[in-house]
């Protein structure tokens, strides 16, 4: 299956975008919490109980017996796992392929692992720990990029192509976010948008679940709106 670029990057509608960004961050929608929540001190290397709250802002629930495995009971076999991953960096400077021997593909194997744990709440959970390495998965960036359920390779390819990577810290910049919104979130975010305004809509039964609590306050501030910036 074929990586694509949401549209407004693909055509180089950069204003688009970052009217997308400044959407999303500015309003804001509740994802735009889960960059900066309880930064302050914060353990890379241990996931701590602000990561699960984190993750929430993102409209998936981390399921009670999960949680009691990633900060109790098997909170040190999973910090060892995020040690082996390394310092976070950028996916765009790996320069090989992302293979399943990795420590990074070993800590997202054990997190798919634990009951009620999907792929989209997996990546937002290591993106959390690892925001610039680990790239968010959902069914609405999944469908505007017509990839299936694997998509972390692709995308690191994707970067490192016709300037991507560079193209996206402009973004960052020229929308004004904070330096801790990733090269990674930026993309996430602006697919995620342009998902929103064409009408697509997630699919995976453990985004649902976090809609309920969280989508509803999203649409009710900011759909309107977004759904006029295609046309802007």
């Amino acid at each position: 299956m074929t990586f694509r670029l949401p549209d407004c990057l693909a055509r180089g509608e950069l204003d688009l975008a970052i009217r997308y960004l400044q959407t999303y961050y500015g309003k804001p929608y509740t994802g735009a919490y889960f960059d900066t929540w309880a930064t302050s001190g914060s353990n890379p290397d241990r996931i701590t109980a602000d990561d699960l709250i984190a993750v929430s802002f993102l409209s998936v629930v981390v399921p009670p017996m999960a949680a009691r495995e990633l900060l109790s009971t098997r909170a040190d076999e999973f910090a060892e796992l995020l040690k082996s991953v390394g310092p976070d960096r950028d996916l765009a400077d790996q320069d090989e392929p992302v293979e399943e021997v990795q420590p990074g593909s070993q800590l997202y194997g054990a997190v798919l692992g634990l009951h009620g744990v999907g792929r989209t709440i997996g990546t937002k959970l290591l993106a959390r720990k690892r925001p610039r390495l680990f790239p968010i998965y959902d069914s609405v960036v999944a469908r505007v990029c017509g990839i299936g359920n694997y998509h972390w390779e692709p995308l690191r390819q994707a970067l490192r192509t016709n300037g991507l990577h560079e193209r996206l810290l402009e973004l960052q910049e020229r929308a004004c976010l904070s330096q801790e919104v990733s090269v990674l979130r930026v993309f996430d975010v602006i697919t995620w948008m342009e998902g929103k305004a064409t009408g697509v809509r997630a699919t995976a039964p453990e985004e649902l679940v976090g809609e309920l609590l969280t989508d509803l306050e999203n649409v009710d501030q900011c759909e309107p709106e977004v759904a006029d910036l295609s046309q802007a």
